[in-house]
C-alpha cells in the first residue's frame, strides 16, 4: 500500500505538468500560429499585373518582366481571347524585347499546354474575349492548375479580356441596355484570381461606369475596379498600386446599404464609397493578417 501511495505521489505532479502544459493558451496559439504559418508558406499567392487594356505602357511591361524573374523569366502568353491568325505575337515581342524569354502557348495539345504553364515563371493573358479565353482554359482542364500555380507564387498579368478575366465573378459582355437594374450586367465565372474584386477594363474611353456600379450592386460583397486605358493595377498581399497613364476607379459597397430587388427590379443603395486614383496611389481590399 505504502509503494502504491508512493507511486501515486510521483505521478500526480508528472499528470499535472502534461494537464498543465495543453491546456495553457499560449501554447494552444503557438500551436496554431505553428499551421498559419505552414499554410502561408504554401500558399503565398504570387503578383498579378492586370491593365485596362488600350496598349500596354513599356513601365508596366517592364515591371512585368522584373516580377517574373527579369532575365530569367519565362513567361506563358496563352492568347485564346482572340481569334486572329497572328494572336499573342505582339505580347511575345513586347516581353522579349525587354529581356525576357515568352512564348505562345497552344491548347490544342493540352497535355504539351500544362507542361509549358508547369515551367514557366509567369501568365500573360492577352485582349479579345473573356468567355472565350475562360471557355478554352475550362475546355483544356487549365484553370485548376493556373490557381493552384498562383497560389503557390506564380506571376499572372493580363490587358483588357485578360484583365476581366481574373475575377471569380466576370463581366462577360456590356449589357443590352445601360440602366441599373437587377442581373442586367451580364456575368459568368472567371479565375478568381481575386476573388475580391470584379474588374473592368477600358473603363473611362468607354464609359462603363453603369455596369460596373449594377454588377457591384448585384454582388455587395465585392469591390468593383475599373481600369483606364494603358494603365494596370498591381495586386499583391490585399492591395494594389496604379500603374501607368490614366484613371482608376474603384466602387466600395464595404458598409453600404444595399437594396436587394427581385430581378429586374430597380436598384438602390446608400453609402457607396467612390475612389478616383491615379499612378502611385495604392488601395487596401483585404485586412492585414
Amino acid at each position: 500500500m505504502t509503494k502504491i501511495v508512493s507511486l501515486s505521489v510521483l505521478l500526480l505532479p508528472l499528470v499535472s505538468a502534461v494537464a498543465s502544459a495543453v491546456d495553457r493558451p499560449d501554447n494552444v496559439g503557438s500551436a496554431k500560429s505553428a499551421v498559419r504559418a505552414n499554410s502561408q508558406r504554401e500558399r503565398r499567392f504570387g503578383p498579378l499585373v492586370i491593365v485596362g487594356g488600350g496598349g500596354t505602357p513599356e513601365s508596366v511591361g517592364r515591371h512585368f518582366v522584373k516580377l517574373s524573374g527579369g532575365g530569367k523569366a519565362r513567361i506563358a502568353v496563352l492568347p485564346q481571347a482572340s481569334s486572329r491568325p497572328d494572336r499573342g505575337a505582339s505580347s511575345v515581342k513586347m516581353f522579349n524585347s525587354l529581356g525576357s524569354r515568352s512564348f505562345i502557348v497552344n491548347l490544342e495539345d493540352p497535355r504539351d499546354a500544362r507542361e509549358r504553364i508547369e515551367t514557366a515563371t509567369a501568365v500573360w493573358f492577352p485582349g479579345g474575349s473573356q468567355s472565350a479565353l475562360y471557355g478554352a482554359l475550362k475546355k483544356a482542364s487549365l484553370i485548376a492548375l493556373i490557381r493552384r500555380r498562383h497560389a503557390r507564387g506564380l506571376v499572372v498579368g493580363g490587358t483588357s479580356a485578360g484583365a476581366a478575366v481574373m475575377s471569380a465573378v466576370m463581366i462577360s459582355r456590356s449589357p443590352e441596355t445601360p440602366t441599373l437594374r437587377s442581373g442586367n450586367t451580364p456575368s459568368a465565372c472567371g479565375l478568381g484570381l481575386v476573388p475580391g474584386l470584379i474588374i473592368d477594363q477600358h473603363f473611362v474611353r468607354r464609359r462603363r461606369m453603369n455596369r460596373l456600379i449594377g454588377i457591384v450592386l448585384d454582388q455587395p460583397g465585392r469591390i468593383g475596379v475599373g481600369i483606364g486605358e494603358a494603365t494596370a493595377i498591381i495586386v499583391s498581399d490585399g492591395r494594389f498600386r496604379v500603374m501607368g497613364k490614366n484613371s482608376v476607379i474603384v466602387v466600395d459597397p464595404r458598409g453600404a446599404r444595399v437594396d436587394r430587388p427581385a430581378a429586374g427590379g430597380l436598384q438602390s443603395a446608400t453609402g457607396l464609397r467612390l475612389h478616383v486614383l491615379k499612378a502611385g496611389q495604392d488601395f487596401r481590399f483585404q485586412k492585414e493578417d
